[in-house]
Parts: C-alpha cells; structure tokens; sequence
C-alpha cells in the first residue's frame, strides 16, 4: 500500500481569542515564518503580536466560521478534509491519504501515526502550496522529514513541491473562475497572492542582483528566480489568465496580507484595489491562487475586506472567485500529481 500525506498551513480550533493566541503563538514561533533571531522574534511576538492581534484576529474568523462544507468548522479544515476524502475515493485501492497541518490540529504528527498503521512501500508528501515559500513550503517539508525520521519504520518518501505551473492545478483555477466570471463580467480581474517579507524572496536566489532588482524580475522564470515565490506567482498568474482567455490589459498582480512594517513584495492588494476604483473600474473579480482551500484569507479578507474597500473607492461590485477548493477537476489533478510521483522511478 502507499500513503499520501495531504498538509494545509493550519487553523485555529475555534473563533476565539485564546484559541487564535494559541494557534498564532505556534505559527509565529517558527522561525522560517518570523526569520529573525530569537531575542527579537520574542520580543515582536510576546510584545506585539499576541497582546493584541489575537482578539482581532477572532473577530475576522467568527465572520467566516462554518463558510464551507460543515457548519461549525474551519473551512481550511473542512476543505482539506473533504479534499483528503475525494482524493483517497479517487486513488482507489491501494492508497491511504490522510492529512494533516504544520500548525494546529490535527498535526502531522497525528497523520503520520494514522499512516503508519498500514504497511507502506512509499509514503507521498504533498504540501498544498503551489508557489514555493520557505515560510511554508519549506518549513513543512522540514518538520515532515524531522517527524519521518524518528519513525520505527522509516517509508521510501516522495516529495511534490511547488505546483505553480501544473496543468492540472491551472486548468482547476480556470475551471472554477470561469462560470462565475462569465456571469459577474468583471472590468478587470485581479490575481491576488499572499505575501511575503522581502527579504524572504531574496535569500531564496540564486547568485545575487536578480530578484527584486527590476520591476521586470518576475517576467519570466530563469535559473536565478527558478525559487522564487513572488516570480512563481507571476507565473501562475500568466498562465491561469491565458486558460481564462484574458486580454493582457484586463487583469493584473497583487499581494496580501501583509503583517509587519518591513518592507514586504508589491503591489499590495489593498493598494491596488482603491488605484483600479479610482482609474474606473467598477467590477472587479479577485482570484487568489495560492490557497488551494477557502480561508480566512479568501473568505474574509477578500470577499468582506476588499469588497467594502473598493465600494469605498468607487467601484460597485467584488466577486471573489472560490478557490479550487474539491472541484472535480482538482480532485483529478491532485490525483495526477500522486500517481506521476510514484511512476517517476
């Protein structure tokens, strides 16, 4: 039998404040997330972030709590799950697919005892995080192979990292977009991203002088930037906006979710938002490619946020596209992915 290891970044257990303290305490702690050392990650941590950001934090959740497949429940981790489901019905015989997240519950720990039930000839990993990010991508792969490590059997492991460009996942994107986009008729279509700290895209070049350097680093994918999370995105971008059929003036490229003060990658969503209302745009749809599952991010910070910000600008409508979330065509992708990684030998 073979084992699939599904992992998602994580969620609080619920809409609290102690329960977001506690789930933002472990996340933030990681030190690919906050990558300073650890007298000042104290410090912004304790003396910042977890004094006050959890109580707002809470209040975001409870505005999207139960928006997906279970009343009551994080919708990451009702997608995830579902998602976990559909794929293992799609694998069929001779797979166990559990999943897990790096922050929260249930843990990887917790999917790995799961899968270790079953005797394994190869164990599949697949991070669902289709742009490269050593934040996320990079620090669960790390704590995977930490955890595989200390097993009594140790599986032969397969890993799938950074999707971006998968056929599979950008004809998902396009799958899901399309409907809604030939209904709502947006002027103009945004790509929005999570963000990332600057120096964080940086440290992950090759050599030095490319990434960053120019507005034209990221238009296209070469050695230096092969890496590179903001550059991945374009990438997405680009190739989800040619599945929709977009005109080049008709869409663009933004990042969110911004934490610190430090310089993070541009444009920023939240900016870019109110120049699109105040150059005319009165109809904008918002994709947001690299979540795989609805989230706090796509559900609140987008469809409630963004949308009261634009109106606020002057635009009159935001339609935020669904992620990919467990449409049929996903599920088959995921499965594709899985199968290429255990045929690759």
């Amino acid at each position: 039998m073979n084992g699939l290891l599904l992992v998602n970044l994580g969620t609080p257990d619920a809409p609290t404040t102690p329960a977001v303290r506690r789930y933002l305490r472990e996340f933030l702690w990681d030190r690919r997330v906050l990558d300073m050392n650890p007298i000042g990650r104290a410090a912004l941590l304790y003396g910042i972030i977890l004094p006050f950001r959890p109580r707002k934090s809470a209040a975001a959740y409870r505005k999207i709590w139960g928006k997906g497949v279970e009343a009551g429940v994080s919708p990451l981790l009702a997608w995830t799950q579902r998602l976990a489901e559909a794929t293992q019905a799609s694998l069929g015989e001779g797979w166990k697919v559990s999943f897990g997240m790096r922050y929260g519950r249930p843990n990887l720990a917790t999917a790995l005892a799961e899968l270790q039930q079953h005797p394994l000839k190869e164990l599949v990993v697949l991070p669902l995080y289709p742009q490269y990010a050593s934040s996320s991508t990079g620090s669960t792969l790390q704590k995977v192979i930490e955890l595989v490590k200390d097993l009594p059997v140790v599986p032969p492991l397969k890993i799938i990292r950074d999707f971006y460009d998968d056929p599979g996942f950008v004809a998902s994107v396009a799958a899901v977009a399309r409907p809604g986009l030939e209904t709502f008729k947006p002027d103009h279509v945004l790509f929005s991203f999570h963000g990332l700290p600057e120096r964080q895209v940086s440290a992950t070049q090759l050599g030095s002088g490319h990434c960053l350097a120019s507005t034209t680093c990221c238009d296209r994918l070469v050695p230096a930037n092969h890496a590179c999370y903001r550059a991945q995105s374009f990438a997405t971008a680009r190739l989800v906006a040619a599945e929709l059929g977009l005109d080049s003036e008709r869409w663009s490229v933004s990042f969110q979710s911004r934490l610190t003060k430090i310089p993070w990658i541009k444009p920023y969503t939240d900016v870019v938002l109110e120049e699109l209302a105040q150059k005319g745009v009165k109809r904008l749809a918002v994709l947001t490619p690299s979540f795989v599952a609805d989230c706090l991010e796509t559900l609140e910070e987008i469809g409630i946020r963004a949308e009261e910000d634009f109106k606020a600008a002057g635009g009159d409508a935001l339609f935020a596209v669904p992620c990919v979330n467990v449409h049929p065509r996903w599920v088959e992708s995921v499965s594709a992915l899985v199968r290429n990684a255990i045929q690759s030998d």
